[in-house]
């Protein structure tokens, strides 16, 4: 067994499109001085555009490529913003489990105001938002099994979200 002090401080950030998982993490990582990680921005890096993975080999083989990608961050450490469909896959919230987890909360109405024109593959057609509250209420039950913490990004500033979510860690074994 290795002591708590070799293993390197995570912070994993699971919640829906639009919460502000990347732009509070940066700022966590950084109150916290440790590497950020996107995992979708991982898997985009190593794989090609995520809608790419998703039209050519389909949802499955992305969750596979997901689920390694959330393996290999959470070992090297840091803080780690999952993909809003993370955890849908079992063996990723098995694994989420083990690791201090911040569920990232916002309402459909700050939502709204944040994916106008985003080009979301998810979200494509008429009714962004209807969509975006239907895969949100889908999961709401895997981000609360896998969450230690839930923050509502939907009012308060980032920088103010970030020093709570720094101050919670610090405090975690």
């Amino acid at each position: 067994m290795m002591s708590s002090s070799e293993h390197p401080l995570t912070l994993v950030l699971v919640g829906p499109m639009a919460a502000g998982k990347t732009s509070v993490g940066r700022k966590v990582a950084r109150m916290l001085d440790v590497p950020f990680i996107d995992t979708d921005k991982r898997i985009a890096a190593e794989h090609g555009p995520i809608p790419e993975i998703f039209a050519e080999h389909g949802e499955a083989r992305f969750r596979e490529l997901e689920r390694e990608a959330v393996a290999t961050a959470v070992a090297e450490g840091g803080v780690v913003s999952l993909g809003g469909g993370a955890v849908t896959d079992a063996d990723t919230r098995a694994l989420l489990h083990r690791h201090s987890v911040v569920f990232l909360t916002v309402t459909a109405e700050a939502v709204e105001r944040r994916i106008t024109g985003s080009g979301r593959p998810l979200l494509a057609g008429d009714d962004p938002v209807a969509r975006w509250r239907a895969i949100f209420d889908q999961r709401r039950g895997w981000y609360e099994e896998v969450a230690d913490l839930t923050v509502d990004t939907s009012r308060r500033p980032m920088r103010a979200l970030a020093e709570e979510i720094a101050a919670w860690r610090r405090k975690q074994p």
